[in-house]
């Protein structure tokens, strides 16, 4: 009998997990400062979170959880011997993503159009930078799912879903902090 170690427990890739970890520590490092900036202006920041769009905000909750849901069943599927279905939820779960980021941009233009920038108040500051930096991450998984549905092996999919598991943790995290904190 030989005794396994939690890393070789682990599913999926070892390097994809450090990538996870790191960026969770990065984007949990943000909301601890956007937190204790918070602190110091408790008021302000509320303020100038009722200029968010808060229903948009939930129905990318929605979708990103959606599209979640899809890149865990391509796995499923593509293990199950169903890689026409596996190929779809994976371009499915792409597509959603894309949706994500028209919502997050409709979103971003109407605080342009306000005026609202990042120089308006220390909120909007950590808010452009959070929910900027969370959506370069889900223009990267976009790309990456339609990698793996092109690429379809299993090992691939685990390390794409993953991947794309981490963007939709990273929002559930923002979401609540930045437009339901009050």
């Amino acid at each position: 009998m030989t005794e396994t170690s939690l890393i070789d427990e682990l599913p999926g890739e070892l390097l994809m997990w450090v990538l996870i970890i790191s960026e969770l520590l990065v984007f949990g490092a943000g909301l601890i400062a956007f937190m204790g900036v918070r602190l110091t202006d408790p008021a302000g920041f509320a303020e100038a979170q009722s200029h968010l769009y808060r229903t948009g905000a939930a129905l990318n909750t929605v979708v990103l959880v959606t599209s979640g849901y899809l890149a865990a069943q391509a796995l499923h599927w593509r293990r199950t011997a169903r890689r026409g279905l596996a190929r779809l939820a994976l371009i499915a779960a792409a597509a959603l993503g894309v949706v994500f980021l028209v919502i997050k941009g409709a979103e971003y233009v109407g605080k342009a159009a306000q005026g609202i920038t990042f120089e308006t108040h220390p909120f909007f500051l950590f808010y452009y930078l959070l929910t900027g930096f969370h959506a370069a991450h889900v223009l990267a998984g976009v790309g990456i799912l339609l990698l793996v549905a092109w690429r379809d092996d299993p090992n691939n999919i685990e390390a794409g879903a993953q991947f794309w598991h981490m963007v939709d943790l990273v929002w559930i995290m923002l979401f609540p902090v930045i437009y339901l904190l009050g």
